[in-house]
């Protein structure tokens, strides 16, 4: 379906006769890039075999999609200290099999990522072994104890992008209010884990489901709670702020509330919380223990339509590789987390097309949305722009099994399922990764 036609020696490149997905610049249309030496040159209708120069490779895109590259903002992986369960290089591998360009690994490594020499060191030994583009969040608290704030500026000179405690809160409203006053000084974006550790002691949503499997549930108010407050502290003090997964239609609300007035606030949502809810537990299947917990059928619909309408403006992997010693346990005794890089793009195309979601939305939500938050260059096809991009067939079905994903820990929740569309080809700095 993809060939080159032309073999001139050269790394001019021009990609035709695609569909064209650019939300930045509202572009849908049939049309083609031309990369260069890492950057794109022109993008547009008027990019063809014809107009792309002497001496181009051309690419013909019969048949498929070309968007910018996927931009996740919240990766887990074991470097350092848990290689077992994924290292930089493998997530990196799953990522451009996911049309992912680049990752925001998360600071729960051992040694948490709290200090400029860790985040220096992530960003080299990325630059060593990954494929794709990588960049940290800084932990908000040392140690991710929730208690003593991290040297904010330091941690934005080294290249940290955002802070936050991944998968805590950072419970202590005093702490909180602080770190915010601080980031707002530097300009830093403070990304928060939304639950109420108090009232998160549960192992799934409550409901009348975790009472019927005898399991310890985790109200929805845990996560309204702790949003209330943190936008409260944000008020307080201007500082840029994101939540970075939303489960149920309440807080959901808030933050539309919240945007309504003005306050400088943005948040995510995974493609699992989109996808499924708490009955595909089901025989106490732990690959569905996530934090926060798959809620009802009516939270899944409602995230989904906060997409759609774009209160919600990112959508994120939340790839937490677990090796088979923590999943495969009994439900309450096992760890939180799923991978989902290499299923994020195919998962989230089910909601065009099943729900009617449209397809520049869902691509504006893992490419543009993030990197505008982040502050970075890429997600978009504008010339200038990073060459950055992935090729999808969204008719091309493929079955989730171990043998074909690639990331090191296989704890997928879409495991066994067929799912429709893939990416076929994705391209980082004019280099391309994965075919």
């Amino acid at each position: 379906m993809m060939a080159p036609v032309s073999r001139a020696a050269s790394n001019r490149r021009a990609y035709v006769n695609a569909r064209l997905i650019d939300p930045s610049q509202d572009m849908d249309e049939t049309g083609g890039i031309i990369i260069e030496d890492g950057w794109i040159l022109g993008s547009g209708r008027n990019v063809t075999a014809q107009t792309a120069g002497t001496g181009t490779v051309i690419v013909d895109c019969r048949g498929l999609v070309l968007m910018p590259g996927l931009v996740d903002m919240r990766v887990f992986t074991g470097e350092p200290g848990a290689e077992y369960r994924e290292t930089l290089a493998t997530a990196s591998e799953a990522a451009a099999a996911g049309g992912v360009t680049t990752m925001i690994v998360m600071p729960n490594t051992n040694p948490v990522i709290d200090d400029a020499a860790i985040v220096d060191y992530i960003l080299r030994r990325a630059r060593d072994t990954a494929i794709v583009r990588v960049a940290p969040m800084a932990a908000t608290t040392k140690g991710l104890g929730g208690e003593i704030m991290t040297e904010i500026g330091a941690l934005k000179e080294a290249g940290a992008v955002a802070v936050t405690d991944g998968n805590r809160a950072v419970a202590n409203a005093r702490v909180f209010r602080r770190a915010l006053s601080y980031a707002n000084d530097f300009g830093m974006l403070v990304v928060q884990h939304v639950e109420e550790p108090a009232l998160a002691s549960g192992v799934m949503n409550a409901s009348e489901t975790a009472s019927r499997l005898g399991l310890p549930g985790i109200p929805a108010a845990a996560e309204v709670i702790m949003l209330e407050r943190d936008l409260r502290l944000v008020e307080l003090t201007g500082a840029r702020y994101h939540a970075a997964q939303l489960s149920c239609r309440t807080s959901l609300d808030v933050i539309r509330t919240a945007k309504q007035r003005g306050l400088p606030v943005t948040c995510g949502v995974s493609v699992h919380h989109l996808t499924l809810n708490e009955l595909d537990i089901g025989a106490y299947r732990t690959f569905f223990k996530l934090s926060p917990p798959l809620r009802s059928e009516e939270d899944r619909r409602a995230l989904v339509e906060g997409v759609a309408d774009g209160t919600i403006d990112v959508i994120v992997s939340s790839h937490d590789p677990q090796s088979a010693d923590t999943k495969r346990l009994p439900f309450a005794e096992a760890e939180f987390g799923a991978i989902g890089l290499e299923t994020m793009f195919s998962a989230a195309l089910s909601l065009h097309h099943n729900s009617g979601v449209p397809l520049a939305r869902l691509i504006d939500a893992m490419s543009v949305a993030p990197a505008r938050i982040l502050g970075l260059e890429c997600g978009r096809l504008s010339p200038g722009s990073p060459a950055d991009f992935a090729l999808a067939d969204l008719q091309k079905s493929w079955k989730v099994e171990d043998s074909v994903l690639r990331s090191r820990s296989k704890n997928s929740p879409f495991e066994h399922r067929t799912l429709e569309g893939t990416v076929v080809e994705t391209v980082v700095a004019g280099r391309t990764v994965f075919t």
